[in-house]
């Protein structure tokens, strides 16, 4: 099954989980805030006869999941990011702020023995809306992509590592010099790797 159709599947039942989990008693709500710190590398695909260009993004952002844990070992929810970043790229001397956000169902493990806590998620929505910069604005959308990350949890205090691979499918051409424009197209994509790096509060009801 293709990875993206079976988060799909799980995020749309995930409020309907908890009878088939009963056996792993105790079970309940799992929620987790935390800031997060993203550095990435991004190259935005233009058609032929244009050349490609590259760029990079970095800031902080909020995260926030909510779902339901299994035994405080399993933990399936639904995973939502905002972020304000410093986005550049070559295209153009791009250079200025940022905001974006994803949304991506997350299945995780954590090990209350040792702290370890392993998971991945697929992002299905998301988009990244820089300002305008030299007379050219954009506006990226239609996000996906693999997420994968590691934690080590003290207490209800968890440091993580994360690594995305996301494509945005969707770019809106909103200037470009004088003129202001509402010009969609699907051949001009942004991709973006990324690593992030945050401070999260896993906590089970």
């Amino acid at each position: 099954m293709n990875l993206k159709i079976f988060f799909l599947i799980l995020s749309l039942n995930l409020a309907g989980m908890k009878p088939l989990f009963a056996k792993l008693k105790p079970y309940g709500l799992f929620v987790e805030p935390g800031v997060t710190y993203e550095i990435g590398n991004s190259e935005i695909n233009y058609p032929v006869p244009f050349s490609n260009s590259s760029g990079e993004s970095n800031g902080f952002g909020l995260m926030g999941r909510f779902g339901m844990h299994f035994s405080e070992t399993l933990f399936a929810a639904i995973d939502g990011r905002f972020k304000m970043v410093q986005f550049q790229d070559s295209t153009n001397n791009y250079n200025s702020e940022a905001t974006g956000y994803d949304v991506a169902p997350v299945i995780g493990v954590q090990m209350p023995d040792i702290g370890l806590r392993i998971w991945g998620s697929y992002v299905l929505a998301g988009m990244l809306d820089p300002r305008e910069s030299n007379s050219l604005d954009l506006k990226f959308e239609e996000a996906t992509g693999p997420r994968v990350g590691a934690g080590f949890r003290l207490m209800s205090i968890s440091i993580n590592l994360e690594y995305q691979n996301l494509n945005y499918g969707k770019t809106t051409l909103e200037q470009l010099g004088p003129f202001a424009s509402a010009g969609d197209s699907n051949s001009i994509q942004l991709k973006n790797v990324s690593y992030t790096l945050s401070v999260s509060f896993p906590l089970e009801i």
